[in-house]
Formats: C-alpha cells, sequence, structure tokens
C-alpha cells in the first residue's frame, strides 16, 4: 500500500465519484481469473488492489463525516497495527 497513491485516489473519488474505484477494482479482481497471469502480473494487481481498496475505505469514511486528513490517518494506522501484529 502506498499513501500517495491512496491520497490520489481518494481526490479521484472526490471529483468524480467512488464508483469508479469500485468498478476498477472489480475488472481487476476478474483479471486475477485468468489461468496465464503470471505471479509478477498477479503482484502488481494485488497492489493495486490494496491501493483501491484503501481509498475506497477511506472515501466512506469521508462521507460518513470524518475529516480527510483524519479519515486517511485513521486508516494508515490500522494498516500499520495489523502488520504489527
Amino acid at each position: 500500500m502506498k499513501l500517495h497513491i491512496i491520497k490520489h485516489l481518494v481526490n479521484f473519488a472526490e471529483q468524480k465519484d467512488v464508483d469508479y474505484l469500485q468498478e476498477t477494482t472489480d475488472t481487476l479482481e476478474s483479471l486475477t481469473e485468468l489461468d496465464r497471469i503470471s505471479d509478477e502480473e498477479l503482484d502488481v494487481i494485488g497492489e493495486l488492489l490494496s491501493n483501491l481498496s484503501g481509498a475506497i475505505e477511506v472515501s466512506k469514511m469521508i462521507k460518513n463525516g470524518t475529516p480527510k486528513t483524519e479519515a486517511i490517518n485513521t486508516f494508515m494506522k490500522r494498516v500499520v497495527g495489523s502488520i504489527d501484529k
């Protein structure tokens, strides 16, 4: 997960619509079902999916009234906390 990518995607969702992120996630998840996809390609898709999922989560927090900076910080703390366990 890359914070700068999540921030960019959150901004994109604010300008357009979070549905674009969800549709992109659905498309990438579909690609993972291909038989001929390499491990390297799966790693890249997985990284993209992680960033998109993070941006969707942050966007939901913002929609529910959490200020953007706080939403991003809360999400990243949760991610780091789960890695540390």
